[in-house]
């Protein structure tokens, strides 16, 4: 499983211009599920996403995650972070989860993530053309996997 942060202080997907997730201060999270990814890699995934230190401490030092903070969290699928670009100049989808598996696991995810974070979590909506529009914050974007 892969998960893209990106550091934000405002984010929000949108589906024909209409609004379906939005967050403040926080991280946005282009998740990418891989047909080999089972309910533990999405749980090791998030932990690593709620505890990861991106944000700054008084001194301006990375040492704060999302659970520090309080921040809110946009979880955006996006099967294209599970492509395979090694060969020629048209991305192979072959390691990517099917539509069916993926939308299992996200929804998985997303619970998950709610859970542990008590609180509703923002998202997109799994499979829709949509637009995300941010603010990245520093900028700061890292590449996780689990």
């Amino acid at each position: 499983m892969l998960g893209l942060i990106q550091r934000v202080s405002s984010a929000s997907a949108s589906i024909d211009n209409t609004v379906v997730g939005t967050i403040d201060q926080g991280l946005l999270l282009l998740l990418g599920i891989e047909k080999t990814d089972l309910e533990a890699a999405a749980d090791k995934l998030l932990q690593k996403i709620l505890n990861y230190r991106v944000f700054a401490d008084s001194e301006g030092k990375m040492n704060l995650s999302l659970r520090d903070i309080g921040g809110e969290l946009l979880v955006v699928s996006q099967f294209t972070l599970a492509a395979d670009t090694n060969k020629g100049l048209r991305p192979s989808f072959s390691s990517a989860a099917s539509p069916e598996q993926a939308e299992e696991l996200y929804d998985y995810f997303l619970t998950q993530a709610a859970t542990a974070l008590n609180t509703q979590i923002q998202s997109g909506r799994f499979g829709a053309d949509m637009q995300v529009m941010l603010h990245n914050d520093g900028p700061v974007t890292f590449m996780l996997r689990s």
